[in-house]
């Protein structure tokens, strides 16, 4: 079996992690490596890839098979494409400098591309982030004036009351005085 270039998992339950291995293609898919040529990590976004471009290139050019998704991954990376690119270098269609020329202007391209999509989504997450900021500062907000709502209601239920107790009060104090007059006025016809 010839040598395969494939991921080997590491990381915990729901947090993969790989390492992108060279191995026999006969060994278990942790188990015996002949070497560890880069990491990739699915769970960032965009997915962190770690890579050896040199040590790739040369176990391709020595006839190591990648996986499916080592080959997506080589062929994000340009390794695939430099190795396309060195095969028709060695066929003679073009010079090595217009393959180098070539491969730099795919690389800015990309790197152009994957930033964009890299700054759209801190974009997003930033603005995610100011919608749920504005959403909870919107509840404060309502709650204070439900609270502040609630305090004023019991103030002027209170006051009322309290205007109410003092009329009732006032009202009793001038019974009192009203019939206290009266009283004496009955008392003094039944004494003649």
């Amino acid at each position: 079996m010839p040598a395969r270039i494939r991921l080997q998992r590491h990381g915990k339950k729901q947090k993969a992690f790989y390492h992108i291995v060279i191995a026999d293609g006969r060994a278990p898919r942790d188990g015996k490596f002949i070497e560890k040529i880069g990491t990739y990590n699915p769970g960032t976004k965009p997915a962190t890839i770690e890579l050896d471009f040199d040590t790739a290139l040369v176990w391709l050019n020595k006839g190591a098979q990648p996986s499916d998704t080592v080959r997506s991954i080589l062929s994000y990376k340009g390794v695939m494409y430099k190795k396309h690119l060195m095969g028709g270098v060695a066929k003679g269609a073009f010079t090595e400098a217009e393959a180098e020329v070539k491969y730099n202007a795919w690389i800015n391209e990309k790197t152009l591309r994957i930033d964009s999509v890299a700054k759209a989504h801190q974009d997003e997450i930033a603005k995610a982030k100011q919608e749920a900021h504005d959403a909870e500062v919107k509840v404060n907000n309502d709650r204070a004036e439900a609270i502040a709502k609630r305090k004023s209601d019991a103030i002027e239920a209170k006051v009322k009351e309290e205007q109410a107790a003092a009329a009732a009060k006032e009202e009793a104090t001038k019974e009192t005085t009203e019939e206290a007059p009266k009283e004496e006025t009955t008392e003094e016809t039944a004494a003649e």
